[in-house]
């Protein structure tokens, strides 16, 4: 049974939580709070496995509290919150705070049609979620990768979904200028990849944008697929571009690691990593072994360094990956691969 505690201050949004969450056996909610000091409290009394969590409340806003609760006691938690532009960027921050999802809020303009099967799906993935107790004074580990790289038609591409956006990140940072193009799906609502890749933007040496339909892949750039939409990789001659389309979910998920894994694998072969990271379900373990079998060097994130080793999992268990290691160990071993 999944114990949660819901937390927000419109009695509206808690009351609709809480029936949606209670129609399932797996799932019981023991309590809500309207702001982050009931919270406190009733965290320590009813002892939560899952906590949902609105952003912006009285007393105490809820990446204040989020900060504080990863810090020193962590729980797996579920940002639930409006899908407007403005607050896309706090919700950015919350998943780099240590939130393990963000879900639309229901009843809110911006909600998508699905969002309550959106959040029983967020609030199961939570609970096996491995959560970690943040320190504010954390180092970079320093990879000493090379910086003079041959980066002619190489492609590196990267899937991950619960958990993945700060992995992307930490994997990002260490790409030197002049990396490969990059291409990455992360699972993660449309209202939300455009303030992904800015923050990616903003920490990593290289540029981070949300692709847009017809973008060539050059040296120094990676490339988001946006929320709700497949991306793929195009090759004409000797430059790569990317495909924005939609199309039908691909393990419930758009975009899809599988289908850009699986583009990748038929335009680029051989030239191209694939990176498979943390993330519940199988989506990107068969296009990793597309990759793999037409000979691209493929890595999956381990169990131990992964918030949720699902992805990655599957992956190993079709023997499509060709190195399975922590995550600090990554973005080493993808540069060496280029190297060779």
């Amino acid at each position: 049974m999944i114990r949660v505690l819901v937390v927000d201050d419109s009695a509206v949004v808690r009351r609709i939580i809480t029936e949606e969450l209670s129609k399932y056996e797996d799932i019981e909610v023991v309590g809500s709070a309207i702001d982050p000091y009931m919270a406190r409290e009733k965290i320590a009394k009813l002892r939560p496995d899952v906590i949902t969590l609105d952003i912006e409340m009285p007393r105490m806003d809820g990446l204040s509290f989020l900060e504080k609760l990863m810090t020193h006691h962590p729980i797996p938690v579920v940002v639930v919150s409006s899908l407007a532009p403005e607050n896309s960027a706090n919700a950015m921050r919350a998943l780099t705070l240590g939130a393990i999802e963000i879900v639309s809020k229901p009843g809110s303009q911006f909600s998508a049609p699905d969002v309550k099967n959106e959040l029983v799906r967020a609030v199961r993935t939570a609970a096996k979620a491995r959560v970690f107790a943040r320190r504010k004074d954390v180092l970079r580990e320093a990879f000493n990768i090379q910086h003079h790289l041959e980066t002619t038609h190489k492609i590196i591409a990267i899937g991950a979904s619960t958990g993945g956006t700060q992995a992307i990140e930490k994997v990002l940072m260490e790409f030197p200028v002049n990396s490969p193009g990059t291409i990455i799906v992360q699972h993660m609502p449309a209202g939300f990849t455009d303030s992904f890749a800015k923050r990616l933007n903003q920490v990593c040496k290289i540029q981070v944008r949300e692709a847009k339909n017809g973008d060539l892949l050059a040296p120094g750039v990676a490339l988001v697929a946006p929320g709700n939409h497949h991306l793929l990789l195009k090759r004409s001659g000797a430059s790569y571009s990317v495909v924005i389309k939609d199309g039908p979910a691909v393990h419930f998920q758009r975009p899809s690691v599988d289908v850009m894994f699986q583009s990748v694998a038929q335009n680029a072969g051989k030239n191209a990593v694939g990176v498979i990271l943390t993330g519940m379900g199988a989506d990107g373990a068969k296009g990793l072994q597309m990759m793999h079998e037409t000979g691209a060097k493929t890595i999956a994130q381990d169990e131990e360094s992964c918030v949720v080793y699902g992805m990655p999992k599957e992956a190993v268990k079709l023997g499509a990956a060709d190195d399975v290691l922590p995550l600090n160990q990554i973005p080493q071993a993808i540069f060496t691969s280029l190297r060779k």
